[in-house]
């Protein structure tokens, strides 16, 4: 007992004794038992070491490549010549969410900084800081915006945000589920300033958007600009079944887009992202393209069953017209209607989402006969006015279709489903297993390409390609992973010219060397 009487006075001794050292009044608070949730930081890493043949013959690019493989980026293949570099990312998301609103107002920032080990240092640019001494000024805004909700179920995004051709909330929905429902990124899959609402419900789900792509002069109407409509419902627990309607206006002729090449029907930026180029020179046109079209999933998230299908059928069609100067007629007028369908099935074999065997189906009608019957009869994707504005990177292919472990290199054989306007018909086989499951992973898979329209003097054979990789998961959402791709190319690379005027295989004489490549990948979303 006379033990407590000592203790009690031993701790008043104690906080006597403290209160007479000097403090600090920033220490001494209280900190509290929960941190503060109003602002929350989110962030994707990735470092990759790659090897491969493929590089840009400009060098004024510095392996900073986006587009089409043999394109107009320049990039090519080579027996003799490898490619061998080291590049990172990090992609924050910085998301503001004040109690004063009760969840009511939301702001949210993405940002991007990349670069490729030993680049350069000491300057002013995007995708550098590398180099030794670093100190780069390098910093790209890919999103800020604000997600009002005024009342249950209703949200209004405003600002610089995502524009997926999915119904989902891209700020709610894992990557992967917009990857692989609605049109999984192959008509629109970037970023961009407008307004859109949307209204979700139990079983069904609604988008509205107005976009504008490009506006240069406010007073002229001289303007790019983008709408929406998009909506799913769950017709069964299984089955859900959606529709779209999209309208671009284009009255920029070409102007705006990626710096010094331009965007929409008449500019460079089409031999870079392998769409079709309409020739209509200088001339300024105008255009309206309209994309109507369907698309279903059955358990999209996996979690019902083994079996998961989805697939889209989608139509574009309009027209784009030349404008005389002199007599400001209209002539050169090209009616457009193209169509895409896909579908996609996979089977889960296993206990977890990676024991899986997926079928993957693609076909894009193509144009035979450049616009000399008047006529447009390919695909056109937000890759004409975007790099990229489109995004099929759940393809299965590294080399033949695009992939999304990239940094500052996205150069695929086929960038756009259109296929330069050819035409595409593809499939891809996969399988995965995981070995210690959650844990070690391993998959393998093979795709092919078919060109509908042959190309002058090429073949209709794209390419083959076979592919794979291992993953090591420490924890949640943190890898390291080996892939590897082969791609064998095909007698579509025999043409010297294409039929629209842009090389097919760079311009060189002869197929080009077989793309290959292999790369180290540590990646973690951090949260």
């Amino acid at each position: 007992m006379k033990k407590i009487p000592l203790l009690l006075f031993s701790v008043l001794i104690s906080f006597s004794t403290s209160a007479q050292l000097p403090t600090n009044q920033y220490f001494t608070k209280e900190i509290p038992e929960k941190a503060n949730k109003e602002l929350q930081f989110l962030a994707f890493f990735i470092n990759q070491a790659v090897t491969s043949n493929v590089y840009p013959e400009n060098d004024f690019l510095k392996g900073q490549t986006v587009g089409r493989l043999f394109g107009g980026n320049t990039t090519t293949t080579s027996n003799e010549r490898m490619s061998a570099y080291v590049e990172q990312r990090i992609i924050p998301f910085f998301i503001y969410k004040p109690n004063l609103f009760n969840g009511k107002a939301i702001l949210r920032a993405a940002f991007e900084i990349d670069w490729t080990w030993g680049d350069v240092a000491y300057g002013v640019g995007g995708n550098f800081g590398g180099g030794f001494s670093a100190d780069q000024v390098n910093l790209q805004t890919q999103n800020l915006e604000v997600e009002l909700n005024p009342a249950k179920g209703y949200y209004i995004n405003l600002g610089l945000q995502r524009i997926f051709d999915t119904p989902y909330n891209p700020y709610t929905t894992l990557f992967d589920k917009m990857t692989q429902t609605g049109y999984r990124l192959a008509y629109f899959g970037t970023d961009g300033v407008g307004i859109s609402a949307r209204k979700d419900w139990d079983f069904s789900r609604i988008k509205a958007g107005y976009y504008k792509l490009y506006e240069n002069y406010v007073q002229l109407d001289d303007d790019v600009t983008l709408m929406e409509l998009n909506g799913e419902k769950d017709v069964s627990r299984a089955w859900k079944l959606g529709g779209s309607a999209y309208y671009l206006r284009d009255r920029g002729s070409g102007a705006g887009g990626v710096s010094i090449l331009g965007q929409g029907f008449n500019s460079l930026l089409a031999s870079h992202n392998g769409t079709f180029r309409f020739n209509y020179g200088a001339a300024p046109y105008r255009a309206d393209v309209v994309w109507i079209g369907t698309f279903f999933s059955r358990n999209a998230d996996t979690w019902l069953d083994p079996w998961t299908v989805s697939g889209f059928v989608n139509v574009n069609l309009g027209k784009a017209d030349t404008l005389q100067l002199s007599t400001d007629e209209y002539s050169e007028a090209t009616s457009i209607f193209g169509f895409a369908a896909n579908g996609r099935v996979s089977y889960r074999y296993g206990q977890t989402p990676n024991d899986n065997i997926s079928l993957d189906l693609l076909y894009t009608s193509g144009d035979a006969n450049a616009l000399k019957d008047g006529k447009y009869s390919g695909v056109i994707t937000g890759n004409q006015w975007g790099a990229p504005g489109a995004i099929f990177v759940s393809s299965g292919s590294y080399l033949l279709m695009p992939h999304g472990n990239v940094v500052n290199r996205f150069t695929p054989a086929v960038m756009d489903i259109s296929n330069m306007g050819y035409g595409l018909t593809y499939a891809n086989l996969s399988a995965s297993k995981g070995f210690i499951p959650n844990r070690l992973n391993a998959k393998v898979g093979v795709s092919a390409g078919i060109s509908n329209v042959q190309p002058a003097g090429g073949g209709a054979i794209i390419g083959t390609e076979a592919n794979g990789n291992i993953q090591y998961n420490f924890g949640p959402y943190m890898s390291l992973e080996l892939h590897g791709a082969y791609l064998l190319l095909g007698d579509f690379y025999d043409s010297k010219q294409s039929a629209y005027g842009s090389p097919v295989n760079g311009g060189i004489d002869g197929r080009p060397a077989n793309p290959w490549t292999a790369f180290l990948v540590f990646k973690w979303l951090m949260f």
